[in-house]
């Protein structure tokens, strides 16, 4: 007849065969080697059968071993992570925290804050992931998401970081050689630089102190990388349409100028707002609630991509 074995002998089992003996296992949960070895002789006896094949030099797994291994560590990593659950709620922020984000934006401003939050929050680690890809945060296992652009509906959760400005910029080099535009329409006679995945005729709308305007541009570079358009508006290339969370260091240090007394893309064209995402939990863990009321503390009211030259702010990693 078997016997309900005790979970300290269950651990006790799963960390000899993780470490690969009796002596390991009780250095690695701080019990003597005769006890790990006693425990695991009554936890084959309650469960009816031989786990572990000892000779005088090793340990492996018998076949009942083998099984009884790969279910049990399903159900210990199942149960700690409850516990872990329930422990956020009431508790400091712990465990893993799963993140997901656009390459160019996470590269610029989610790693960057990652320091500073986990100087907080010393018992939380982060995984970041960065992809430009859509991904289903139920399908990949991540915590938070964070989205730069439209929603799709859905029943997650989204909490507003920033708006997402376009801006109209050139570098001061290329402004010197064609001159500076005065009015929207001056961009006609311009070099722009469009983002775009689209063949044909390209328009920007934009929106000034005299209300909106529809502009046809063109220019000798197109391409759907905003990083490609980035870096050629550094160059001199031409005039480029761009994120401010992407320019706004190099706007604020003079490397690019802002153009056309701040134009930016009109709203109701391509001008969205960055978002955090997060599944519609009934109980949210302090691990994800902590780490989106960071972020939104980070880039509210104002974004530090967006403050004035000379607020002594210019870079991102600046912000604590």
């Amino acid at each position: 007849m078997t016997s309900m074995p005790t979970l300290n002998a269950i651990r006790l089992f799963t960390a000899t065969v993780e470490t690969g003996s009796f002596s390991a296992a009780g250095r690695r949960l701080g019990v003597a080697p005769s006890s790990v070895s006693r425990q695991i002789a009554a936890l084959e006896d309650g469960v009816g059968a031989q786990l572990l094949l000892r000779t005088t030099r090793n340990l492996s797994l018998t076949e009942a071993g083998r099984l009884y291994f790969e279910r049990i560590s399903r159900i210990l990593a199942e149960l700690d992570e409850a516990t872990t659950a329930v422990s956020d709620l009431e508790g400091a922020p712990r465990g893993v925290l799963h993140v997901n984000a656009p390459v160019s934006f996470g590269v610029r401003h989610i790693a960057p804050a990652i320091p500073v939050f986990l100087s907080r929050f010393p018992e939380v680690r982060i995984e970041l992931t960065l992809t430009d890809n859509f991904v289903d945060l139920l399908e990949v296992g991540a915590d938070v998401a964070i989205r730069v652009g439209e929603l799709e509906d859905s029943s997650l959760i989204a909490r507003r970081l920033a708006a997402n400005h376009r801006v109209l910029c050139a570098s001061p080099e290329y402004l010197a050689r064609a001159g500076t535009p005065e009015r929207p329409l001056d961009l006609t006679a311009h070099n722009c630089l469009v983002y775009t995945r689209h063949q044909g005729n390209v328009n920007w709308n934009l929106e000034g102190p005299d209300g909106p305007v529809e502009v046809r541009v063109a220019g000798n570079l197109r391409t759907n990388n905003t990083e490609a358009l980035h870096a050629a508006a550094l160059s001199g290339l031409g005039v480029a349409l761009l994120p401010s969370w992407l320019v706004g260091y190099e706007v604020q240090c003079g490397r690019l100028i802002q153009i056309l007394g701040g134009c930016r893309a009109s709203p109701a064209a391509i001008d969205t707002a960055i978002h955090a995402l997060y599944p519609a939990n009934r109980h949210l863990s302090n691990k994800v609630r902590s780490f989106v009321d960071f972020l939104v503390e980070r880039f509210t009211p104002t974004p530090y991509w967006e403050e004035a030259p000379g607020s002594g702010q210019p870079a991102p990693v600046n912000r604590g």
